[in-house]
């Protein structure tokens, strides 16, 4: 996501940080530089003004950090300022006194809603709550089917009724109520463009519910017309933030960079991927940093938190750095860093990383035929892979549909890797995994209460 923008300020600031002194030429040169980078990446002409505007108010004649170079200040600034478009601080929500909690989602046909409606769900099922799907789209076949599907996918149940969308809206809400559920997410009909009928739909289903948020989903690929839907539907609704879907689709990244400066309100989740966990709360510094190749620790260790067991991962790590760790153990690491989302993205999270290397297209096929050599591996053969001789290894080949040399590759490889790693800091790492084990406890629980 954000690939070309990204590399554009990549460019800029190498030029940058070759030079020392910046006068208000240097300065100039570079906000020109920045503005055609956004004006291609389709964001709003007035958001760019915008942008540029409060930059070069805060870098020509400022007094600069005696702690940072010119070049570093600029950055900080533009950083901030990234920031500051994208919505600020990050949205958080609070429940209502009296559940449930009512979530109205409202967009155009095709931007992804019912799928979105799921993924809500189950990021609302990980903060300890009990969400209840309604289907009040009435309007497309299979709609509710679909819903329902992805219900399951979630573990969370559906209401719907063959009535009408308001009906359905006003009687899930009763129904919310009977059974305890204390978040209702009512996914709503869409168009394939914005008409009287649609909005009417959609306000009289809101005023049925009184939700205590009402998100617009729109699609990050579509550029400004996603910021022109969004304007539409706020004057209609009073929209508390937008769902930005397909956002790792974005390469440009025009629609994320826009809304919050045009329609007055914050992004508050975005869908990175296709699977229901492809889904989190927007965080406007992160990305900021992510535009600017600083990478995304923080989201990558809430990642690796929900996959991976404090206790564990410090044994995977004691036998790692001790050169004990065996194909079981190195499979068992592959299932859950699959779990965490697209290697691309992982590598995307990660600061410094080459720009060569975030552009290397990591096939999901390599990882299946790695996993599939050590499936055929029997157990004794994974735990250790010295006894494997020659017949071995094309009894492996032959049950993993590889070649013998695949097979000596991945062997040769994971040897190379023992030796290296053996008594390479283990205990520093042990430690920072079983102190990460007990920072956990604490912030699902904040996070479970709506802090």
């Amino acid at each position: 996501m954000f690939d070309s923008l990204s590399d554009r300020f990549d460019a800029i600031f190498t030029r940058l940080r070759g030079r020392g002194r910046l006068s208000d030429d240097d300065v100039d040169e570079v906000l020109r530089e920045i503005r055609v980078a956004l004006l291609e990446a389709d964001v709003n002409l007035t958001v760019v003004r915008e942008f540029v505007r409060r930059i070069k108010e805060q870098c020509v004649g400022a007094d600069l950090s005696q702690s940072l170079s010119p070049a570093q200040q600029v950055i900080k600034i533009v950083h901030q300022e990234l920031q500051n478009i994208l919505g600020g601080d990050t949205l958080r929500i609070t429940y209502a006194s009296h559940p449930p909690t009512v979530v109205l989602l409202a967009g155009l046909q095709g931007s992804g809603k019912t799928t979105t409606a799921a993924k809500l769900a189950k990021w609302f099922r990980q903060q300890g709550r009990h969400p209840l799907l309604v289907g009040a789209d009435l309007q497309r076949p299979a709609a509710v089917e679909q819903l329902r599907i992805l219900g399951q996918q979630a573990s969370v149940s559906v209401f719907s009724e063959n009535t009408d969308p308001v009906a359905v809206a006003a009687a899930a809400l009763a129904e919310a109520r009977r059974v305890g559920r204390d978040v209702l997410i009512v996914d709503t009909a869409g168009r394939l463009s914005i008409d009287a009928d649609l909005m009417e739909e959609v306000r009289q289903i809101s005023g049925a519910v009184s939700p205590h948020y009402t998100f617009l989903v729109i699609d990050a690929m579509t550029g400004q017309d996603a910021v022109q839907t969004a304007q539409a539907f706020h004057s209609t609704l009073a929209l508390d933030g937008v769902i930005l879907t397909k956002l790792d689709g974005d390469a440009r990244g025009g629609a994320a960079l826009s809304v919050k400066e045009v329609v007055g309100k914050p992004i508050a989740f975005a869908s990175v991927g296709e699977k229901l966990e492809d889904f989190d709360v927007f965080h406007p510094d992160r990305m900021a940093s992510r535009i600017l190749g600083m990478g995304d620790v923080m989201t990558l260790i809430e990642k690796a938190e929900q996959v991976y067991d404090a206790d564990v991962a410090a044994d995977t790590a004691n036998k790692l750095m001790e050169g004990r760790l065996t194909f079981e153990d190195f499979l068992e690491q592959m299932q859950a860093l699959k779990k965490m989302g697209p290697l691309q993205n992982i590598i995307g999270m990660l600061p410094g990383v080459p720009k060569e290397l975030k552009n290397v297209q990591i096939e999901d096929s390599e990882v299946a035929r790695i996993e599939a050599i050590i499936r055929s591996m029997t157990p004794a053969e994974r735990e250790d892979p010295s006894v494997i001789n020659g017949s071995r290894r094309t009894r492996i080949a032959t049950g993993s549909g590889v070649s013998s040399s695949e097979v000596n590759n991945l062997l040769k490889q994971f040897k190379e890797m023992q030796k290296m790693m053996k008594g390479f800091g283990g205990k520093a790492m042990v430690r920072k995994a079983k102190g990460n084990k007990k920072k956990k406890g604490g912030r699902v629980t904040a996070r479970a209460t709506g802090a």
